[in-house]
């Protein structure tokens, strides 16, 4: 894979998460708290100090600590899995970004 197909790979991936925790962070049936970690989860993955890899296990680390929270709705915390899917697949192409 080309260099610049493994970038626009990750940045069509990092688009999709953005979309989910945006969509999390715009849904006013959620928490507040939970809304705050959803739109800083996907303001981290903007962070242009780190590579890719490191931002997405930084935003899996954010949504990690409030994904057990009592009040979340079921479909959040379904949001919430589907975004860690994509964003372990980004955190595993580590250096490859």
């Amino acid at each position: 894979m080309s260099k610049e197909s493994q970038s626009e790979s990750w940045e069509a991936k990092r688009d999709n998460v953005v979309q989910i925790l945006e969509s999390i962070a715009n849904d006013t049936n959620t928490p507040r708290n939970i809304r705050r970690v959803a739109k800083a989860a996907s303001d981290t993955l903007f962070d242009e100090k780190y590579p890719p890899a490191i931002r997405a296990a930084n935003a899996i680390e954010m949504i990690e600590e409030i994904i057990n929270d009592p009040n979340m709705p079921v479909f959040t915390r379904t949001q919430f899995w589907m975004a860690i899917s994509i964003l372990e697949v980004i955190r595993s192409m580590g250096g490859d970004t």
